[in-house]
């Protein structure tokens, strides 16, 4: 019994969802777009790679290359389980590519493709899984130029990994990056937030919720440009993936040094989502989407980029849900509807871990 209870009180011996931040070695939280996913990029990846170029730390770096700028971005997605309500791991990696390309507001042209599979993983499954990357491509408007295929031993992956990498052109005049955010600006939403993550969860855990929960995967560049029709002068676009709308909006606060308040009332939940999290007791600003974009921009801008937004069907559900302010500086705020405020602060890692 003495032995226990030293156990309890000594925290090496805890287990935790949220990890020590003090370990020497990987834990899932490193992937999850948070704080730890942060330190991972400060201790390790920037001093290694230490580039000015890297240093903005955005969705896709913009490059300028023979006289045009480029967009350039990659990502890896290993999402467990490979299929969901609303997509796959296949149009997944084609949507999440194209959508960081968009964030610089870039028009996505190329991809690459890139497979690791476990062996004894059906031939069907990395069938159906490419002609759903096939047919993402197709909807977005990129083609897939140039691949890899690695296989390793069973037991040493899970199934199928993919990783893409895309590029495409910056059109003259658009400048997106998250140090730009103002104080005044406006803070949108192109649609109800949380849905891919409530429909993995729904998968992954056996959970019903009353009705089926899809994901939103679908990809953005289109949304895009018809918001920079309205003025190429859009401040900041980011797509908030791991780690929710709370994870995005802190990143952009802290690369700004500006202050993010919101209205909760303003932000879209939909009641699947709203009631999925408050049964789990997670927070829906934190859950992952996948064809959501927030978006910073000029406040006499704000009503016509608003109105381009919920003419396209990607943008129907748009709102405006907060402002950037020049109190509290790196911090985000959500005013709630009982008249209080909460701080938003940015996640330790992911809620639910293999989101994407």
């Amino acid at each position: 019994m003495p032995e226990r209870l030293a156990d309890l009180v000594d925290p090496a011996a805890w287990t935790c969802p949220a990890p020590l931040r003090d370990q020497g070695v990987v834990v899932m939280g490193h992937g999850g777009g948070g704080a730890l996913s942060a330190e991972l990029m400060e201790r390790i990846f920037t001093p290694a790679y230490g580039n000015a170029t890297l240093s903005g730390l955005a969705d896709s770096a913009v490059l300028e290359l023979g006289g045009a700028r480029l967009a350039f971005s990659t990502d890896s997605y290993v999402v467990r389980p490979l299929f969901f309500p609303g997509g796959c791991l296949g149009d997944l990696a084609v949507n999440g590519t194209v959508n960081d390309l968009a964030m610089s507001g870039a028009r996505p042209a190329y991809l690459s493709s890139a497979f690791v599979l476990e062996e004894g993983v059906e031939l069907a499954v990395v069938e159906r899984i490419a002609r759903a990357m096939g047919a993402a491509a197709e909807t977005a408007g990129v083609t897939i130029a140039t691949g890899d295929t690695k296989v390793v031993e069973s037991g040493h992956g899970d199934g199928v990994y993919v990783t893409t990498a895309g590029v495409g052109v910056v059109p003259d005049g658009v400048d997106i990056r998250p140090q730009r955010a103002r104080p005044g600006d406006a803070v949108l939403v192109s649609g109800p937030i949380g849905l891919h993550g409530v429909a993995i969860m729904s998968v992954r855990e056996g959970l019903e919720f009353g009705v089926e929960v899809a994901s939103d995967t679908a990809p953005l560049a289109d949304l895009v440009a018809a918001m920079l029709a309205v003025t190429p002068d859009v401040h900041v676009l980011r797509d908030p993936t791991r780690g929710g709308l709370g994870a995005s909006l802190n990143e952009i606060a802290r690369a700004s040094g500006t202050g993010v308040r919101l209205q909760e009332r303003a932000v879209p939940v939909p009641d699947a989502v709203a009631n999925a999290c408050g049964f789990l007791g997670l927070d829906p600003l934190y859950v992952a989407n996948e064809g959501r974009l927030v978006a910073f921009v000029p406040p006499s801008e704000a009503d016509e980029v608003l109105a381009a937004m919920r003419a396209h069907p990607q943008g129907a559900g748009a709102a405006r849900i907060g402002e950037c302010v020049a109190e509290h500086p790196g911090m985000v705020v959500v005013a709630t509807g009982l008249g209080g405020t909460r701080v938003v602060d940015l996640p330790l890692g992911e809620q639910l871990p293999r989101i994407c």
